[in-house]
């Protein structure tokens, strides 16, 4: 039988969520809150924030904590004012989502500059690194901390015209599997990688304009599924790519 989601799964629980303004981020976030969880929306733009902090407050969610930072510029300093920010004002850190994803277009590498790189990189790969080594200690105060980075179909098996987008998720998953190395003799810090596959987001709109959506899983069926991977049912999993298409664990 499918797994369902118990009522109060993250009660108590401090998660920051990064993209938290639309699409998977938004979703996840709010279904956060509905389980219990305090909320750390982080994103650049502070009129898509309040839309994911307003519908958490109607649903009698915990008051969110915002947080407006342009991950394509954040540096060292930013991602350490933002972890010490969260220690003083919420005290914990029980979980991450990396939602927050830069993309440009497809086009071939000829015609991708350092521009194009540079905010792929930055934002896809090299922001939650930063964000995790900034928030590593709070994260290792938690009984049960989850970190979760969303990856990619074309990072795993990249494909012409992808480029410099592929590249910062295929890099992602290296990252993912190092830090989960790197992580693996602390039983109470865990770290996964998710690859959605199709779903209909913001993001596949994007990369796939033509497509007829119907029948894709939905943003908020693979929120529930970062709900159950953020929460201590999923504590035995661990340092795994998780290729995900619809539905919860059995």
């Amino acid at each position: 039988m499918p797994y369902t989601l118990p009522a109060g799964l993250l009660a108590g629980r401090v998660i920051l969520v990064t993209g938290a303004g639309q699409g998977v981020g938004s979703a996840a976030a709010i279904a956060y809150a509905r389980l219990g969880a305090t909320v750390v929306l982080l994103g650049r733009t502070v009129a898509k924030l309040e839309q994911t902090y307003d519908a958490i407050t109607a649903a009698g969610g915990p008051m969110p904590a915002i947080f407006p930072v342009d991950l394509s510029a954040a540096t060292d300093a930013d991602c350490e004012a933002l972890a010490q920010a969260i220690g003083y004002q919420l005290g914990r850190l029980d979980g991450i989502l990396h939602a927050a994803t830069e993309y440009r277009q497809l086009s071939p590498l000829n015609m991708q500059d350092l521009a194009d790189w540079n905010a792929h990189l930055r934002v896809n790969l090299m922001a939650p690194a930063a964000i995790d080594r900034a928030c590593e200690g709070l994260l290792a105060k938690s009984p049960d901390a989850s970190v979760i980075l969303l990856g990619e179909t074309h990072g795993h098996e990249p494909k012409a015209f992808w480029g410099s987008f592929a590249v910062s998720k295929a890099g992602l998953e290296a990252y993912a599997r190092i830090q989960a190395e790197e992580w693996a003799e602390l039983p109470n810090l865990r770290v996964n990688l998710v690859i959605p596959g199709p779903i209909h987001s913001p993001l596949r709109a994007r990369t796939h304009p033509g497509e007829v959506k119907d029948g894709l899983p939905g943003v908020d069926e693979f929120a529930a599924y970062l709900a159950w991977l953020m929460g201590p049912d999923s504590r035995a999993t661990r340092g795994q790519i998780i290729q995900w298409s619809k539905g919860m664990p059995a």
